[in-house]
C-alpha cells in the first residue's frame, strides 16, 4: 500500500484541525469593509496587543501586508532599505516598485540574517534631488529560519531613527523567533514602527496576515488595502481560524523546532550532504553534485516532498509533521545512501 506523502516544502501547507474548523463554522461575521465583522476586529486587536501596537489590519497574505506597510511608510519616488534575501525585496514580485513606485535598496544579508550597520548607513541617501528619498528600513525575523540577534535589531533600528527613517519588520514567523529566543513577540516587535505577522505559516491558520502599527499608519493601510483589492466581506470565517491558531498553536512551535533539529542532525550524518543547523523550523541541505538530482528524485519517489532550487533543498517542519514523519524521512534518506 502506498504511504501518504509527507510534505516538508513549507509551513504554509498545513490543514485546519477539526477544532479550528469548528471555530470557523461558529464564527460571528459581518461586512469587514464596513468595519462590521466582530471576529476580524477581535483578531486585529489581539495581534496588535501581542505586538505591543495600537492597531492592526487583517489582509489575505503576508505579501499584501508587507506591501501595505511599504506603501504606508513611503510615497512615490521614496526608497526602502532591505536585505537581498528579505521577502519584501526578493520574493514578492517587485510589488513595492510596480504598485507603489517605491525603489528598493537591497543590501547583502550576513550569515546570521543581519545587514551590516555600516552598509545600512552608507546606503541612506542625502537630501539631494538626484536621489530617491530613503524613508524606511525593513528587516525580517525569522529570516531563512534564523532569529535576528536582538542586540543587532536595537542597533539597526536606532541607526534608522537617527537618520529619520521609519522601521518595518516582516515578522511572518515572529512567533518562531519568540519561542526560539525565549523573548516575547512584543519584545521582538517593540523597536519597529510596523510589524507584519503571518498566521498561515507556523501557526497553521488557513488564510491571512495582520499588519500592526499606530492608528495613523493602519488608517492609511486600510485605504491602500481597498485600492489593491484586499478588502474582504464576511472574513470572520477565516479570521476565526487565525484566532484559534494564536490561542492554541504558539507554544507548540517548540515541537517543530525540535523536529527540525532531529531531522537535520540525521541528514548531516551522510558525507554527501551539507546541512545547516536549524534555529527554528527551517534548514537547508546542499547535496554533492554527483548525487544531488538523484537524492531529490529518490525523496520525491518515496513520498517525501521538499522545496528547492539550484541544487539546494529547503526542509520545513510544521503543525502537520509528526515524530513518525521525521522517522520516515530519515529512513528514506538512509535507504538512498545504502544503495
Amino acid at each position: 500500500m502506498t504511504q501518504p506523502v509527507v510534505d516538508f516544502r513549507s509551513d504554509t501547507v498545513t490543514r485546519p484541525s477539526a477544532a479550528m474548523r469548528q471555530a470557523m463554522a461558529e464564527a460571528k461575521v459581518g461586512d469587514d469593509v464596513y468595519g462590521e465583522d466582530p471576529t476580524v476586529a477581535a483578531l486585529e486587536a489581539r495581534v496588535a496587543e501581542l505586538m505591543g501596537k495600537t492597531a492592526g489590519i487583517y489582509v489575505p497574505s503576508g505579501t499584501q501586508s508587507n506591501l501595505l506597510a511599504l506603501m504606508s511608510h513611503c510615497e512615490r519616488g521614496d526608497e526602502f532599505i532591505a536585505g537581498q534575501d528579505g521577502h519584501a525585496y526578493k520574493y514578492e514580485a517587485g510589488g513595492a516598485a510596480v504598485l507603489g513606485s517605491i525603489q528598493p535598496q537591497p543590501l547583502e544579508n550576513l550569515p546570521d540574517g543581519s545587514i551590516a550597520l555600516e552598509k545600512i548607513e552608507a546606503a541612506i541617501k542625502s537630501d539631494d534631488a538626484h536621489f530617491a528619498r530613503t524613508k524606511l528600513l525593513a528587516l525580517e525575523n525569522t529570516i531563512g529560519g534564523k532569529v535576528l540577534p536582538q542586540d543587532y535589531v536595537l542597533e539597526a533600528t536606532a541607526l534608522a531613527r537617527r537618520h529619520g527613517l521609519a522601521t518595518h519588520l516582516d515578522g511572518a514567523r515572529i512567533f518562531n523567533a519568540a519561542v526560539a529566543s525565549g523573548k516575547s513577540a512584543q519584545k521582538l516587535a517593540e523597536p519597529f514602527d510596523s510589524v507584519s505577522v503571518c498566521l498561515s505559516k507556523g501557526l497553521g491558520a488557513p488564510v491571512g496576515s495582520v499588519l500592526t502599527g499606530d492608528a495613523d499608519l493602519i488608517g492609511k493601510a486600510k485605504r491602500l488595502r481597498k485600492m489593491v483589492g484586499g478588502g474582504m466581506r464576511q472574513a470572520g470565517i477565516i479570521a476565526a481560524g487565525a484566532l484559534y491558531a494564536i490561542e492554541h498553536n504558539i507554544d507548540r512551535l517548540a515541537d517543530d523546532h525540535a523536529r527540525a533539529k532531529r531531522l537535520a542532525e540525521g541528514l548531516a550524518r551522510y558525507d554527501g550532504l551539507a546541512v545547516t543547523t536549524p534555529q527554528t523550523n527551517i534548514f537547508f541541505v546542499n547535496a554533492d553534485a554527483a548525487i544531488g538530482s538523484a537524492f531529490s528524485d529518490w525523496l520525491a519517489a518515496n513520498g517525501i516532498l521538499v522545496s528547492g532550487r539550484y541544487g539546494e533543498q529547503r526542509w520545513v517542519t510544521h503543525l502537520d509533521i509528526s515524530d513518525a514523519d521525521v522517522d520516515r524521512a530519515l529512513a528514506v534518506a538512509a535507504a538512498f545512501f545504502r544503495r
